[in-house]
């Protein structure tokens, strides 16, 4: 293996990121929806209770439901008892009534209604109970990469072992956001007065969607373990940001730091293209019995990363391959990898492809290449004599 170090590819990159943003809440993600860099990682990886913000998880498999055709907007879902049950957060449902899925959408998103979700839950459950819902998204999770996710209920309702990672629950809003764009709108929905049941009730409690930053989503939630939280996604211009806070004393807190944070992650940041140009070339790459010695390699794509308004510095790349490369080489082959890194970068990978045929050498050619193999061989043979 060949491995030749690239001095400095153009461009530029910030010694610090997210440490230098001070959060008050006790966990906090904030990613970049997309170049996918993680701008703020704070107890991102522990999992803690999640209160309603692991509704997020009843909307996935319902949506998943939607798309594969197990569940359509319009299909009537009846009220159990256990649904009708729930405190805190509702619909105010009761076991006589026959609700429309995308009812129940909505009262989960703008209302948060812990009925509505135990509905969905119990329609979509293996065996007709929330229980086994709350298995069936616990092995969800785990397929969608949320490792530190375990699901006791389907609404967040105070259950020992019932946690998220704030990790997961970025990697959650991510999905929501990119895989169903066409139930996405739900989320930026500022009200919903189901059957007029209770008109004080009809506000979505995400404080953002009206300070007009770009927020559209996703969920808050709010126990006494838990704090205060909030699952948000905002767009400005062709950027969007996900984030996660959590464990915040109060209502007002929340509000003001997911403010705080939005704003810093839309001004603080700006998005650059690397290796724009397919012709570039990277470097030369030695080939053996080719009719040509060399090579180039370009970048098989481009990359966009997000880097920091001021403080930068070189970003630092590594090239490899195995070497050298055999005749015959056909354009666009993949033949090496450019790791492009950085402290305060995650690594980007970026295939590097050959840019011209190299055939295979002809017979002169070839003659030409032994000779200077013997010549090398001999004129080592020669100095190992005067050593």
């Amino acid at each position: 293996m060949l491995r030749t170090a690239v001095a400095t590819l153009l461009l530029t990159c910030a010694p610090l990121w997210a440490q230098e943003f001070q959060t008050r809440a006790g966990s906090a993600v904030v990613v970049d929806h997309n170049t996918g860099q993680v701008l703020l990682a704070k107890n991102a990886d522990v999992p803690l209770p999640p209160a309603s913000m692991s509704k997020l998880m009843t909307l996935n498999m319902a949506f998943e439901a939607l798309e594969d055709g197990r569940l359509s907007l319009d299909t009537v879902l009846p009220v159990s008892a256990e649904a009708a049950a729930y405190g805190g957060s509702t619909m105010f449902l009761d076991p006589r009534d026959r609700v429309t899925v995308e009812d129940l959408i909505r009262g989960v998103v703008v209302l948060s209604g812990n009925d509505a979700t135990t509905v969905l839950a119990e329609a979509l459950s293996p065996d007709g109970t929330e229980d086994g819902f709350a298995a069936m998204m616990t092995d969800r999770a785990r397929d969608l990469g949320m490792v530190n996710s375990v699901f006791r209920n389907s609404n967040g309702w105070p259950e020992p072992g019932h946690v998220m990672s704030m990790m997961d629950l970025a990697i959650l809003a991510e999905r929501l956001v990119t895989e169903f764009p066409q139930y996405y709108p739900y989320f930026a929905e500022r009200e919903f007065a189901f059957d007029g049941r209770s008109p004080s009730n009809r506000f979505n409690r995400n404080p953002l969607l009206r300070l007009g930053i770009g927020a559209d989503g996703l969920k808050t939630g709010h126990t006494q373990e838990a704090g205060y939280g909030l699952v948000g996604s905002a767009a400005q211009g062709d950027r969007r940001v996900s984030f996660v806070v959590s464990g915040l004393e109060t209502e007002a807190a929340r509000a003001e730091e997911s403010e705080r944070i939005v704003n810093w992650a839309f001004r603080q940041f700006a998005e650059e293209t690397l290796l724009s140009d397919p012709d570039e070339v990277i470097m030369e790459a030695q080939v053996f019995m080719g009719d040509v010695s060399t090579v180039p390699l370009v970048p098989g794509n481009s990359v966009t990363v997000l880097l920091p308004i001021t403080g930068r510095e070189m970003i630092q790349g590594d090239i490899s391959y195995e070497g050298p490369l055999r005749a015959p080489v056909t354009a666009g082959d993949r033949v090496g990898t450019l790791t492009l890194s950085h402290p305060g970068l995650d690594p980007v990978e970026v295939p590097l492809i050959a840019g011209a045929d190299v055939p295979v050498a002809g017979p002169w050619r070839r003659i030409q290449i032994a000779g200077a193999e013997v010549a090398e061989t001999v004129l080592g043979t020669a100095l190992e004599r005067f050593q």
